[in-house]
């Protein structure tokens, strides 16, 4: 079996969120214990290139990990977890490939092929890129800043936040646990202005920016598993830089592993699968060696490819 052909078999992906009414998947299939989630790998920055072309975070690897999966990297892909970063949304590689994967990741879930998908920070604004068919992103400079959430009404009953319990939700409405990194946004009037937009996915939170607009931190499918976040769960757990917002509180804590058991979780209803385990072994990011970065960068290490 072709590598694009496999991950399309085997791999799942990441990114929006949203809360009405959840359409399942035609065929209900047993539980899959061995989800593997498909990371895409992004162009290094120009400091990166001494490393290889291209390169994935360790703290994303991580994350997914610390939720009960394993993480294939994928340069040619059926399913994706688009990272955050600071390529071009329209002209790199990057979204191009994501691009091609987001419509067949539709066309699986219309054929009744559960697939969930992930967006964090520029992995979610590609993403409503993709949807919207254009480039809505405003200046809503978060840089290094940790929020509180602004829940919309939809978040108590969206399929993200529902069984996280009353203690940590109300932490994550009260208290700054989410890292924020970014310049750029899509604004809740643009969001809820865009038919499209505000067709595929619902809010469930907000934040102000440093300028004063109300960007759209939180997005869940209406129809499609498809999740993402503006902001940056991984971090809590597995960055460390002090010179970085980077939440390390206990509740911070609980909230990056709820997000990351709820996505494993949703992988765990894919029923795609290795052909054989010599194959699956080969595939996964364990055959890669990460670098050490934190001399250099916001990142402890990060494999490159």
């Amino acid at each position: 079996m072709g590598f694009s052909a496999f991950v399309w078999s085997c791999v799942v992906t990441l990114v929006l969120c949203g809360a009405a009414p959840f359409k399942l998947p035609q065929k209900i299939e047993p539980e899959n214990d061995r989800p593997i989630i498909g990371i895409l790998t992004q162009e290094v920055d120009d400091y990166m290139k001494k490393f290889g072309k291209t390169y994935i975070p360790s703290s994303y690897v991580k994350y997914i990990e610390s939720g009960g999966a394993r993480v294939v990297p994928i340069r040619s892909i059926n399913g994706l977890l688009l990272i955050g970063g600071s390529v071009n949304l329209e002209t790199s590689d990057f979204a191009h490939t994501a691009g091609i994967y987001f419509r067949l990741a539709l066309k699986a879930n219309d054929e009744g092929d559960y697939f969930p998908i992930w967006g964090t920070c520029l992995g979610f604004q590609l993403l409503t890129v993709l949807v919207a068919g254009e480039n809505l992103l405003t200046k809503t400079t978060a840089e290094n800043v940790a929020y509180p959430l602004n829940f919309t009404s939809e978040a108590s009953s969206s399929r993200i936040f529902t069984n996280f319990p009353p203690d940590v939700h109300k932490a994550l409405s009260q208290e700054p646990l989410t890292a924020n990194f970014h310049h750029y946004g899509v604004t809740k009037e643009a969001f809820t202005g865009n038919e499209k937009l505000s067709g595929f996915f619902s809010v469930l939170s907000t934040n102000i920016a440093e300028n004063g607009l109300e960007f759209v931190s939180t997005m869940e499918g209406m129809k499609y598993p498809f999740y993402g976040v503006q902001w940056h769960p991984e971090v809590n757990r597995f960055q460390w830089d002090p010179r970085y917002n980077f939440p390390h509180s206990s509740n911070a804590v609980r909230v990056s592993s709820l997000l990351a058991e709820f996505f494993v979780n949703e992988g765990r209803r894919s029923s795609h699968h290795f052909s054989d385990a010599a194959e699956e072994s080969s595939m996964l990011i364990y055959n890669y060696n990460p670098v050490y970065m934190a001399n250099i960068s916001a990142y402890e290490q990060s494999y490159f490819f």
